[in-house]
Formats: structure tokens, C-alpha cells, sequence
């Protein structure tokens, strides 16, 4: 029962990881495109925010991780690659 609740907690986070990728993705491509000083402001730091909410779930995937044997430790490499962290 444990293992699958581990499984499925590191599976939320590898999901949440691929959203955030997506979602830096859009506003790597708008950084700077806006004339407007305040949209591109704006954009920097909802940018930057993204940014940190994903080193925060590596940290925690990585603490995760830290507590199981080497085969996750596998599993979890080769997901993170799938995202580009």
C-alpha cells in the first residue's frame, strides 16, 4: 500500500512539473514582446515565479527520492529529462 502511495504522490509532482513546463514555455516566448513597460514587468515575474515553483517540486521529488532505493531514483532521472530539468 505504501509503495503506490509513493508511486502516485511522485506521479502528481511529475505531472505538476510537465505543467509548469508548459506554462514557462508560453511566457518565455512573450518575455519583452509587450511596448508596454508594466505588461513586460508583469510577465518577468510571473515568469520567474514559474521558475521557482519548479525548482520547489525538484526539491521535494529529490527529498522524495532520498528515502527509496536506486530504482526510483532511475525513474525519476528519466522523467525529469522527459521535461528538460
Amino acid at each position: 500500500m505504501r509503495y503506490d502511495y509513493d508511486h502516485g504522490r511522485r506521479d502528481g509532482l511529475r505531472l505538476a512539473l510537465a505543467a509548469l513546463a508548459a506554462e514557462e514555455a508560453k511566457w518565455a516566448v512573450l518575455l519583452g514582446e509587450s511596448r508596454s513597460s508594466r505588461t513586460n514587468a508583469a510577465r518577468q515575474i510571473r515568469h520567474k515565479a514559474i521558475q521557482i515553483a519548479q525548482k520547489r517540486l525538484q526539491t521535494i521529488l529529490n527529498r522524495l527520492i532520498a528515502d527509496e532505493d536506486t530504482s526510483a531514483t532511475a525513474e525519476l532521472a528519466s522523467a525529469l529529462d522527459k521535461l528538460g530539468l
